[in-house]
């Protein structure tokens, strides 16, 4: 196996292996036994020598070993929780736990930090292109913070929950300070670390809907000279991506796996002369996808032919039956049973089966804000014996708000004030109880500010608390109104009394509507375009073109198949902007003492034969 590429793998079960692909096989190099589920592994070695040394973390402990298998070096850290991520540099190891942050330098404790929220990766610009060593902690509330020694330099918001982090070009870029990251609702972008702020370079955003950012390399697999970004998702996309001429990404491959990419590098692997992209996968497969051409060119007129070690590869696979899973038409069939909502608290129950060797399922649901509880998936997998695995996902009255890090405070808001015998702790726990991505942990200090929106409306809340006292505010009533519904019954739970106070802006109400509007009118104005399409085809028919219509009809025209499929969907999205609306009116005259459920039919019938000007005056008069 001399001179070639070795590959090395740690699993769950705390296996590391180390293979080398001879003539098309895996041939093993060494293999450890069995212990702890491997959390990282990373390369390391000498600061500009080639990165030959193996180095894992397991539980609380780190270990080495040479590319023959040796061990080399067992370092227990005594964390208190596991490790989650690791960075190798030279002497310098920096470690990450759930909440907790370590630098060592030759195993000796250097620094100590305790982040507010989860900490998903750590990395550190290379010491040796950067005078200063510069730790990065990426954290689940959308933040990257930039540390010296145990302290935060600054923090850097970024547009989603961060889960990797990746030097650009493998070692920071032009400037040595060029930081990658990838979030877990699907985007990208490209940040310069430097010594007193962050400059934003770019950012991709997942307009295609496509899975979490799980890993990332650079590694040129185009040939022109330049190193690509190399991306895999937890929707089994894997994607590769160039520069062009100002620096900017483009997408140039794409390819769907049927499971979650958990890594990815660039190397060349399986034949001398072609780059591969080498990935390890959800189930515990490694795979390549090679630039090594599937035909070569034949002689005049013989066209294209399989060369003969491509026919020997065919050949191996065609005794091997296997299912190639298409996951945009996942054939999953699910059924729907009726509840008993009122005996059992049940207001769900559906059934998915799943074709053989499916690993992943993709579920979407459309929660309403207020309405919240616990979705349980009993996942049963076709194995003897029969097992049964229950996952809880809890969905949260405030379900459609996001973290964010910045508001406008020239909005009409509402506040919410509560006070009472209650500890920082426990008014802590009712907002993790009410929103996501607040960290289950209370953060350090006496009192703590949030800021979120509404993902859905753009509305926004700003959570302010501390022992005994706790104020929100937000410019959407209906926001006020089941925090405040929700924090009273958890009080009441623990038997704590609490005082509720409120200031209402009546001005919020309309400043609501209008950010409702565009949804609202944008979904009837799509009935109507709707209506027009068959006549309008028959017109098409009739003259034989479409150059006698204005360019409104045109455009219908042409976007026919897509009007139609979303009009398909605007059921669903009607009855929701219609509830949102009522639930304003409702919540309006409920913080007045009014009930005014007896108008919400006259309500509907405005909204039937909808004006904005007609429907702000019914909220005005009514």
């Amino acid at each position: 196996l001399t001179g070639k590429t070795f590959v090395v793998v740690g699993d769950q079960d705390g296996v590391v292996t180390c293979f080398a692909m001879k003539k098309g096989e895996a041939v093993a190099v060494f293999k450890t036994l069995p212990g702890q589920k491997i959390a990282r592994l990373e390369l390391g070695g000498v600061l500009n020598t080639p990165q030959e040394k193996i180095f894992i973390a397991a539980g609380s402990e780190i270990r080495g070993f040479t590319k023959r298998g040796k061990q080399f070096l067992s370092f227990e850290t005594n964390l208190t929780e596991s490790i989650k991520a690791m960075h190798i540099s030279g002497s310098d190891l920096f470690l990450s736990a759930n909440y907790i942050y370590n630098h060592y330098c030759d195993c000796k404790d250097q620094h100590y930090y305790l982040s507010g929220d989860k900490i998903n990766d750590v990395i550190c610009l290379p010491v040796e292109r950067i005078p200063c060593i510069t730790p990065v902690l990426a954290c689940q509330d959308r933040v990257l913070r930039v540390l010296q020694g145990s302290d935060v330099m600054y923090e850097i918001e970024v547009p989603g929950p961060p889960t990797i982090l990746a030097l650009h070009n493998g070692d920071g870029g032009d400037s040595g300070e060029d930081l990658l990251f990838g979030t877990s609702d699907g985007k990208l972008g490209l940040i310069q670390i430097t010594t007193s702020k962050p400059v934003h370079k770019w950012e991709i955003r997942n307009d295609r809907k496509r899975g979490g950012i799980l890993c990332m390399d650079s590694f040129d697999i185009v040939g022109d000279g330049v190193k690509d970004f190399l991306v895999g998702r937890d929707d089994g996309m894997v994607e590769v991506y160039s520069f062009d001429n100002a620096n900017e990404p483009v997408i140039r491959f794409d390819q769907m796996l049927s499971e979650s990419i958990t890594s990815i590098q660039g190397g060349c692997v399986g034949k001398d002369g072609y780059d591969e992209i080498v990935l390890s996968t959800y189930s515990g497969w490694v795979t390549g996808l090679t630039t090594e051409p599937t035909y070569k060119e034949s002689g005049p007129g013989e066209g294209l032919k399989i060369s003969q070690e491509m026919q020997n590869k065919i050949a191996s696979l065609r005794d091997v039956p296997i299912d190639l899973l298409d996951v945009d038409k996942n054939s999953a069939v699910v059924s729907f049973s009726s509840c008993d909502s009122e005996s059992n608290d049940n207001f769900l129950l559906a059934t998915y089966r799943c074709q053989a060797n499916t690993t992943r399922l993709e579920l979407k649901i459309r929660s309403i804000e207020g309405q919240y509880g616990t979705l349980q998936a009993y996942v049963t997998p076709r194995i003897q014996p029969k097992t049964c695995q229950v996952h809880q996902y809890h969905i949260k009255p405030l379900s459609l708000h996001q973290r964010t890090h910045y508001i406008d405070h020239d909005r009409p808001m509402n506040t919410l004030t509560l006070t009472g015998q209650f500890s920082f702790a426990e008014v802590h726990s009712w907002v993790v109880f009410c929103l996501p991505e607040v960290p289950e942990k209370p953060p350090a200090g006496e009192c703590v500010t949030f800021y979120f929106q509404n993902t859905f409306l753009d509305t926004q809340l700003e959570s302010t608390y501390r022992k005994g006292e706790g104020i929100f505010k937000s410019d959407n009533i209906s926001t006020i109104s089941i925090l405040k519904d929700v924090l009273s019954k958890e009080a009441t739970k623990r038997k704590i009394n609490l005082n509720i106070s409120y200031e209402i802006n009546e001005i919020s109400v309309k400043h609501t509507l209008k950010l409702i509007h565009p949804k609202l009118e944008f979904q009837l104005l799509l009935a109507k375009k709707v209506q027009l399409i068959d006549a309008l085809k028959e017109l098409q028919v009739h003259e034989g073109n479409t150059n006698f219509l204005i360019p409104e009809y045109r455009c219908i025209l042409e976007e026919a198949d897509h009007l139609q499929e979303e009009y398909k969907k605007q059921p669903a999205h009607l009855e929701r902007l219609y509830g949102m609306i009522t639930d304003l009116f409702i919540d309006k005259f409920k913080f007045k003492g009014t009930n005014v459920k007896t108008k919400v039919p006259l309500l509907l019938e405005i909204l039937d034969s909808y004006d904005q000007n007609a429907l702000i005056a019914f909220f005005d008069a009514a």
